[in-house]
């Protein structure tokens, strides 16, 4: 199995994606549309068959309706991430409420497009989110701005705690400029491990890059507790 790539760098293939849709047409049309863009690993049409083959098969990104039979993509979001938080999820929806994007990013997408979206676009928004980037249609990330101003919980301090002791001490040591190879002496761990971690953290705290950490940790007084 080729192992995922760590946050923010580029894949050198193409994305390994699942698509998780109960439209039979809408599927084989997204299909048809990405072309050789990327493989197609798998896909389903219901909640409960489709954590059992991402599960399997762990694909880089997963292309996931919010409303599906079984759960919805929420059910999809918590059978999955908790054991491969390495597999993206990146929400396809004929939604555009405000309620669905909030919802969906808070349970662990690292993004939302709406099925208006043109294959080219698409293709873009699959390697994004497979390179580790979060992508939202311009529209739908004013939504999760707003939430951001109005205080409501798509990133904060309450999300410190969902972090390991192994999480908060890597993402001390990246908030103080360490690079991972030597985070990973410091911790007598592997690289991969601490791509594993960041790719973690990253994701429990909805961020998107290295800097974003940086600035979260700066913002809650985390770097000072990381002694030397």
């Amino acid at each position: 199995m080729t192992a995922p790539a760590p946050p923010g760098s580029m894949l050198t293939r193409r994305p390994r994606i699942f698509l998780v849709e109960d439209h039979a047409v809408f599927r084989a049309g997204v299909k048809a549309e990405l072309g050789d863009a990327v493989e197609v690993v798998g896909e389903a049409d219901e909640a409960e068959a489709a954590i059992e083959l991402i599960n399997e098969r762990l694909p880089d990104v997963v292309l996931l309706d919010v409303h599906l039979p079984g759960g919805g993509g929420h059910a999809v979001l918590r059978g999955v991430l908790p054991h491969h938080p390495e597999v993206q999820f990146l929400a396809l929806s004929v939604s555009d409420a405000p309620e669905d994007v909030i919802a969906v990013i808070r349970a662990g997408a690292r993004g939302y497009v709406t099925k208006t979206i043109s294959a080219d676009e698409l293709a873009s928004a699959v390697e994004r989110v497979a390179s580790g980037d979060a992508v939202f249609s311009p529209r739908l990330a004013g939504f999760v701005l707003d939430a951001f101003r109005a205080g409501e919980r798509v990133g904060g301090d309450a999300d410190l705690d969902e972090l390991t002791p192994r999480e908060r001490e890597v993402l001390q040591l990246i908030a103080r400029g360490y690079m991972y190879k030597e985070i990973a002496a410091r911790l007598g761990i592997s690289v991969k491990t601490v791509e594993a971690h960041v790719s973690a953290v990253l994701r429990k705290l909805q961020l998107s890059s290295r800097h974003e950490l940086s600035r979260w940790a700066a913002q809650r007084q985390l770097v000072d507790l990381a002694g030397d």
